[in-house]
């Protein structure tokens, strides 16, 4: 599909003195296409909200541009001031006006003789129709985040952007809102940049994916292709929360100290140093003269996730619900036999092999 309405070119940006602190976002190129829900996704301080501020108006690029409907908005000598873009935002805090009432919320941003039919419809869209009348503290955490996309949405926005909106609700009302938000921007045939640290929530609601490391985009593909192809370790260990673990050459088979890995010859371009594999593909055995050592545990639903100090390493390891290991025991580290790994650089498929195999 080639209808991107959203181009960022060669992005860079920077807090206070660039000698100092160095930039927070280091040569961004980015698209979006019209109807599409595209995900800003990495860890804390990454930049993908200041990202999202550069988009919105609210910072100034060091380098770089920033099209919206084939015009610049944003470049190092000029920005469009954001009331001008007809770019909505959701913040992370709802940031309503507690004075004002639903209706007049969702209405602030329309003129006084503007048609408010589509403010009615929004009501009815987003499920607040006979709440007019209430005030954002008479409204639950939910309506309060639906109420804060019916306004950013009222004056016929055709991009939204989303600053973690999900991150403060409780678990039952979050997955919810993550199912109706592709529905309600659909209905108001908008597209939409959504900023979140949870995989979960950007692979789930996401067309396409940025996965974003120290001011640098990684890999922006579909969840699919990131999670089958990721393109650096760091995709794999953030995004599906895999393990990473050195291997070594010798002679002609690659090692490491929980078993080696077959892999075919003609698909390495490079030398690989990195194995990525699942928390499915270690087992576990209790063993007084092992050097693992069980550091804590995680519910998993059908599972435990054993986390594993392994030198100076953490490892992810699933186990049954009814394995009798407990936190600080001793344990041995071995493959899975059989099971798939990825090397890297290049992201070959490879077989494990258990160390006493």
């Amino acid at each position: 599909m080639n209808d991107q309405f959203l181009e960022i070119s060669n992005l860079s940006h920077y807090y206070g003195e660039i000698v100092s602190n160095g930039l927070t976002l280091n040569s961004i190129n980015l698209s979006l296409n019209k109807g599409e829900i595209l995900g800003l996704l990495g860890p804390s301080g990454c930049g993908k909200t200041t990202l999202l501020r550069l988009i919105a108006g609210l910072e100034k690029p060091y380098e770089g541009l920033i099209k919206f409907h084939n015009q610049i908005i944003s470049s190092s000598t000029n920005v469009l001031p954001p009331e001008r873009r007809g770019i909505g935002m959701v913040f992370q805090d709802f940031a309503l006006f507690p004075h004002l009432t639903v209706w007049e919320n969702i209405c602030f941003g329309l003129s006084k003789h503007e048609n408010k039919s589509r403010a009615s419809w929004l009501i009815n869209l987003i499920g607040l129709d006979g709440f007019n009348n209430r005030y954002p503290h008479e409204l639950s955490g939910g309506q309060r985040q639906r109420l804060g996309l019916a306004r950013a949405l009222a004056p016929g926005t055709a991009l939204v952007l989303l600053d973690e909106p999900f991150s403060s609700l409780d678990v039952e009302v979050r997955y919810r809102l993550r199912n109706e938000l592709s529905r309600v921007l659909r209905s108001c045939s908008a597209s939409a940049i959504l900023v979140t640290h949870d995989p979960q929530e950007a692979l789930g609601i996401c067309d396409r994916v940025a996965v974003m490391r120290e001011g640098v985009i990684h890999q922006c593909s579909s969840p699919i292709d990131i999670l089958t192809n990721p393109q650096t370790p760091f995709i794999g260990k953030f995004v599906s929360q895999n393990n990473l673990i050195e291997v070594h050459k010798s002679e002609d088979s690659f090692n490491t100290p929980f078993g080696s890995v077959l892999v075919k010859p003609h698909l390495l371009e490079d030398q690989p140093n990195i194995l990525m594999v699942d928390d499915l593909s270690l087992d576990i055995y209790r063993s007084k003269t092992g050097k693992g050592i069980i550091k804590c545990r995680e519910f998993n639903n059908i599972n435990w996730i054993f986390l594993i100090e392994y030198e100076d390493k953490i490892l992810r390891v699933s186990v049954p619900l009814d394995s009798e290991m407990k936190i600080g025991d001793n344990v041995d580290i071995k493959f899975s036999s059989g099971k798939y790994g990825y090397l890297f650089p290049g992201c070959i498929s490879c077989i494990l092999r258990s160390k006493n195999s």
